[in-house]
């Protein structure tokens, strides 16, 4: 069910725009069938971000509410940020929780990597799950405090329905992170 298709061939590549995250690149492609295209994609900095689901203790998450430039609005979301020149993704979501929660984790198990938007952008997050954590704050980089908002994982659904939790990447950590643990009980109850 996996039948592997032919990649379309890059012929020719141009940066039409840079910012400081990304670059817009405009690429020349030829499929397989012959039929040419030209698409634009967002190149990012190729070095991955992380989101991190910091757990208090076995059933309270830790989320942040942060402004978000993009919906000019504070939205409810995930610990996360951009991999460092020479950092891992655990170090990094170390350094991020540290940085957004005042808090360091003992343990973090990498749950999944997804990708933002693989039409447009070729930028990948790794999705974390921090436990055992102990305090420990580093300087950040964000304009204004962060607000830390505590959540029973066990009312997932309340959390779902708060509008300003609607970020996709925080809900697809919340799921996966919410399946892992049901999965870990379940199987401490055999």
């Amino acid at each position: 069910m996996n039948d592997k298709k032919c990649l379309p061939e890059i012929t020719d590549r141009r940066t039409t725009a840079h910012s400081r995250f990304f670059a817009v690149e405009e690429i020349d492609l030829t499929f397989s069938n012959g039929e040419k295209r030209v698409y634009e994609r967002m190149k990012g900095t190729g070095r991955g971000a992380v989101m991190i689901v910091p757990m208090l203790d076995s059933s309270t998450m830790l989320l942040v509410r942060e402004y978000c430039a993009g919906s000019h609005s504070y939205e409810l979301g995930f610990p996360k940020g951009l991999i460092d020149q020479g950092e891992i993704g655990e170090q990094a979501a170390n350094r991020e929780l540290q940085e957004e929660i005042g808090y360091g984790a003992n343990s973090l198990v990498h749950i999944h990597n997804v990708a933002m938007a693989p039409a447009f952008f070729n930028a990948q997050m790794e999705i974390f799950l921090a436990t055992d954590l102990y305090p420990s704050k580093l300087e950040g980089d964000e304009p204004e405090p962060l607000e830390i908002v505590p959540w029973p994982i066990e009312n997932y659904l309340e959390l779902l329905a708060q509008p300003d939790f609607n970020e996709a990447r925080s809900v697809a950590a919340l799921m996966l992170v919410r399946d892992k643990l049901q999965r870990n009980e379940e199987g401490s109850n055999e």
